[in-house]
């Protein structure tokens, strides 16, 4: 059966299920293998439990015309997911990056959503089972579909970019993370740029950079169509401009689109003042991307600051909580070099309340392959130059660093520590990668 064939089935069964456990009356089961499991020894049960059809790619299990053998059912994943999503003449916005692409993607779903009505990835179902689900959520009251994108491995964002087909798309940076799967962080670069290779090849495709971002404006080339945003006022060719106003904790910044525009159209020079629910500084630039594609699908200046002013981060990003004993600044769902030096900067400038005193929850930092003891010493060399005094480091990795200050093999020795003695009027930063799993800590401090 080939893909079109495929397509007209799933038109009259439109709801695809990989989990047996959840099968919807008249859906289609498709059996996706992974490392440890193998969609296709359930698809019998999943029949049984009220699917219409099972997508195989093991012939052995094909025992009625209720079985679709295919050559590769994650292939066929994406094919029919590229064929919806070809029925929607609508924009569809692909976002990568190393940090900050999934608050980016929910920043931009904010904005537009005061005027469309927007499709956006869920969570972080970014990969390429994520972005096949995501695309097959498309229905015709969707103006606009924003779609995130990541990879761990060379060419993980030129398969996705090729299902998901973008019409426009931004790379919020690029930094030293997977190095594992990557080998170099030229390779992450590389990977990164496919997303700019893939828009480079549409007439009307449309890249949002970052003009701050060298690595970023290297990765352009002069016959892209390009709307970019900058923090530097000097940068007059920015459509939007912005800059920090204070962050202390909570960010609050200004936003004006740039002067040059302003003195043509006959406009006063106007700055547009957002108090934003994020901590950190470094999320201004994920603030204006969202500004700019605002700006770029006509959404008002007025809604763009509520949207912003709004929306309130969750899933362990860029979270401000207080507790009956401390404030913690929780920002435990990922962590790479870069990710974790900027959320370090910004802690050094936050100003702790009167009694409040500073200190550091920091897991290890994952995937990053040979260079690891050494990105990993590199940021406890940071903290040494720091202010620092209070500082936990958790995970193995850490633990292979030459530092004072003191270490715990894995959050378990955390929880015991704090079950023992629980530190009281401290403003702490919890920051790692998702399988140290610090998100475990906030509830106990």
């Amino acid at each position: 059966m080939d893909i079109k064939e495929l397509y007209k089935l799933y038109q009259q069964h439109p709801c695809i299920t990989t989990d047996s456990r959840n099968c919807p009356q008249g859906s289609i089961f498709l059996a996706l293998k992974g490392d440890k499991f193998d969609g296709n020894l359930f698809a019998e049960g999943a029949l049984q439990k009220g699917c219409a059809y099972a997508i195989v790619d093991n012939k052995e299990m094909v025992k009625d015309e209720r079985y679709i053998l295919v050559d590769d059912t994650l292939q066929t994943f994406k094919d029919l997911a590229r064929e919806h999503r070809r029925q929607f003449n609508i924009p569809v916005i692909g976002i990568t990056g190393t940090n900050g692409k999934t608050t980016t993607k929910e920043l931009i779903k904010a904005v537009l959503s005061e005027k469309y009505n927007v499709l956006a990835t869920e969570g972080n179902f970014n990969n390429d089972v994520g972005v096949p689900k995501t695309l097959l959520r498309l229905r015709p009251e969707h103006q606009i579909a924003i779609i995130e994108m990541g990879a761990s491995h060379p060419g993980d964002i030129k398969t996705l970019v090729e299902t998901a087909e973008p019409t426009c798309g931004l790379i919020t940076n690029v930094g030293r993370a997977h190095l594992q799967g990557f080998g170099s962080f030229e390779g992450v670069i590389k990977t990164k740029g496919e997303l700019y290779d893939f828009l480079r090849t549409k007439e009307d495709g449309l890249v949002f950079v970052n003009a701050d971002n060298d690595y970023l404006c290297d990765m352009l080339t002069d016959e892209m169509w390009c709307t970019p945003y900058s923090t530097d006022p000097e940068k007059q060719y920015a459509c939007i401009s912005g800059e920090v106003l204070s962050c202390d904790p909570l960010l609050k910044f200004r936003w004006r689109k740039p002067l040059m525009e302003l003195e043509e159209t006959g406009a006063s020079q106007k700055w547009h003042k957002v108090q934003t629910n994020l901590i950190g500084t470094y999320n201004i630039d994920n603030l204006l991307a969202a500004i700019a594609v605002g700006i770029n699908f006509n959404v008002d200046r007025k809604q763009i600051c509520h949207a912003l002013e709004t929306y309130v981060p969750t899933n362990n990003r860029s979270q401000l909580t207080e507790t009956p004993y401390n404030r913690l600044i929780v920002d435990a769902y990922n962590a790479n070099p870069s990710s974790m030096a900027a959320a370090l900067e910004n802690f050094q400038m936050v100003v702790p309340h009167e009694g409040e005193t500073k200190m550091a929850i920091l897991g290890d930092m994952r995937e990053l392959g040979e260079v690891s003891l050494e990105e990993h010493q590199k940021t406890v060399d940071l903290l040494a130059a720091s202010s620092l005094t209070n500082v936990w480091l958790v995970g193995e990795e850490f633990g292979k660093t030459n530092t004072q200050f003191r270490k715990f093999k894995d959050v378990e020795e955390v929880k015991a520590e704090i079950q023992k003695k629980r530190p009281t009027g401290h403003l702490i930063l919890i920051k790692g990668s998702n399988g140290t799993k610090l998100f475990q800590l906030p509830e106990l401090l």
